[in-house]
């Protein structure tokens, strides 16, 4: 329970102040039940969502300094609560209007049906962005020729061999952005963001991940080929990517829960706090050398996850089913470690991720 502590803090602030806005709004009990009902609602969906995410974090986090570490778990959470989940949508919104950020601040709270309308209109740009770079991330670690445990067998030995040729996640995404935008049936402005945000979301994942090669190779010799996600400030840069990425259709799916702005703000915070705390318990506790294919099931959820974004531009996508497909592939990996273990234990070996039985 210590690793949850705060979580648990945050859950009873944020549940008091719910309540306090639904008696503010209503003036009477129901609408304080109303609240805190739709809080708590969002922030399951948050945690479901975000499950998987808590997973490659940990498998990040284990690798790097133990000061970045904490700088992610406290700042970061800050910029996860407010910078991605309350400014950059009014950002977007401010952009998309041409009007001043106040201005759009007080139309999500005064008129929160037209600014969930202008933040839908974004969806497009958001999705192919936060797609492209969820898939990347797949692609990574599923290409990977170094990676000696297969969940899924031959497929997986496979797609690591495919891995051996130069830039292939880099070719498989953009093949699949240019297949979405001949064929998906969407507008040609549609189509037309769809290459664009697609691009600057693989612009953006080789820039992070090369500087992170590059200083990782400055700092310890031992490091060199390391990639963005265990290097200091660029593994910070690419944590709160990744991050991003899996929150900003949350954000849009919240108001199909509610348009209470400062409600949304609260469930998803209480989420997102829970989703850091399961990232701290993972890397200290060593979850992930316990169950050595957790890692694999959560990046096979963000795989999912970024093809239905990709989808998601041409018809909507229950978040409920969102959800459960990354709770399917975490707890099947779950099992899948558990028989492992007692494999190993079995055949009197020892018990490390990367050995092959």
């Amino acid at each position: 329970m210590r690793d949850f502590k705060y979580s648990i803090l945050v859950t009873i602030v944020g549940l008091a102040l719910a309540g306090w806005w639904g008696y503010h709004t209503s003036g009477n009990m129901a609408g304080v039940w109303s609240a805190l009902l739709l809080a708590l609602i969002l922030s399951i969906m948050e945690i479901s969502l975000s499950f998987d995410n808590a997973v490659v974090n940990a498998s990040i986090l284990k690798d790097m300094d133990e000061k970045w570490r904490q700088l992610f778990l406290t700042v970061g959470i800050l910029i996860a609560v407010f910078g991605v989940r309350l400014v950059f949508p009014l950002l977007l919104v401010a952009v998309a209007t041409s009007q001043g950020f106040m201005e759009v601040a007080t139309m999500a709270l005064q008129r929160p049906a037209e600014y969930s309308e202008h933040l839908m209109e974004g969806h497009t740009a958001i999705a192919s962005f936060g797609g492209t770079f969820l898939f990347l991330v797949f692609l990574s670690f599923i290409l990977n020729d170094a990676k000696e445990l297969h969940w899924l067998g031959k497929f997986e030995e496979q797609m690591a061999k495919l891995g051996k040729l130069d830039s292939m996640g880099i070719f498989i995404t953009l093949a699949v952005l240019l297949v979405l935008h001949q064929f998906l049936p969407v507008s040609p402005e549609k189509k037309m963001t769809i290459l664009l945000a697609g691009v600057a979301g693989v612009v953006l994942y080789i820039a992070v991940d090369s500087l992170g090669s590059f200083f990782g190779s400055q700092a310890d010799a031992e490091v060199i080929g390391k990639t963005a996600k265990r290097s200091g400030v660029m593994g910070f840069l690419y944590l709160e990517i990744l991050d991003a990425s899996f929150s900003f259709d949350g954000v849009i799916g919240a108001f199909a829960i509610t348009r209470d702005v400062i409600i949304i703000m609260l469930g998803l915070t209480i989420g997102a706090m829970f989703v850091r705390s399961l990232t701290v318990h993972f890397v200290y506790r060593g979850t992930l050398q316990k169950y050595v294919y957790l890692e694999h099931g959560a990046h096979y959820a963000i795989g999912i996850l970024g093809l239905i974004m990709f989808y998601s531009i041409y018809e909507h996508v229950p978040e409920v089913l969102t959800g459960l497909i990354g709770v399917v592939f975490i707890v099947a990996s779950l099992i899948s470690s558990i028989a492992y273990k007692r494999k190993v234990e079995a055949l009197g070996i020892s018990d490390k991720a990367g050995e092959s039985v």
